[in-house]
């Protein structure tokens, strides 16, 4: 013996299905995102989240994207040495570094990040730091690691870090702190700019604080010895 369904209850299930099946849709399209930028991403400029964020909030965007050749290699070593020593090694994710973060009580925090994984956090996620954003981040990094070169990761990174409320980018930031161009930059003034980004809304790299430049001096001699940590440059 059949049980016919009223009309009512077959219609809402066919709506709660359509919806489900909508955010459905509206996920995995989300989640295509990294899969199908990061290839356009080698010859286009991104713009990451927290520009985008910063844009809609009217807190304001300011960015002046510059190429590797215009950004003084002393900057790049900097970051290097400060963020990533084993950039031109591994493939994304520095698991040795990785797994001394994730064992820690403290739980994860910039330490773990490799180069390439604060770019695609950057380029894709959000800033709370979590251990699902990590997990997000570690095959997004290889990804990117992956189609991107080296040299283009690093330039992205440069181009899209946060130097202050809506200021990104180290040409932005050069001009405002320093007044010149990300290519004349001194050891020192982009040992500042590299100190100031773990918290950029708090440190002003012309305004260094005793700390900041303590930390400045160490990043500065860390330059200095740069040498095959920067040969896939």
């Amino acid at each position: 013996m059949s049980i016919a369904w009223p009309t009512a209850l077959s219609g809402a299930f066919s709506d709660r299905r359509g919806l489900v099946m909508g955010v459905l849709k509206v996920f995995l399209a989300i989640a295509a995102l990294p899969v199908v930028l990061t290839p356009l991403y080698a010859v286009v400029p991104p713009v990451s989240t927290l520009m985008l964020w910063s844009a809609i909030t009217f807190q304001g965007m300011e960015r002046d994207w510059v190429s590797f050749d215009e950004i003084a290699p002393v900057m790049v070593n900097s970051v290097i040495m400060s963020e990533d020593g084993r950039f031109c090694q591994h493939n994304g994710v520095d698991w040795q570094q990785l797994n001394l973060v994730l064992d820690s009580k403290k739980g994860p925090s910039r330490g773990a990040s490799t180069i390439p994984m604060q770019t695609v956090k950057n380029l894709f996620l959000w800033q709370s730091r979590s251990y699902i954003r990590k997990g997000l981040e570690i095959p997004l990094a290889y990804y990117a690691d992956f189609v991107l070169s080296k040299r283009r990761i690093m330039t992205i990174y440069l181009n899209i870090a946060e130097w202050g409320p809506g200021l990104f980018g180290v040409e932005a930031a050069s001009r405002r702190y320093f007044n010149k161009s990300a290519k004349d930059l001194t050891p020192r003034q982009a040992a500042l700019l590299t100190a100031a980004l773990p918290n950029p809304i708090l440190r002003n790299p012309a305004k260094p604080t005793r700390a900041m430049q303590s930390r400045a001096r160490t990043i500065e001699q860390l330059a200095r010895q740069a040498g095959g940590y920067n040969d896939c440059l």
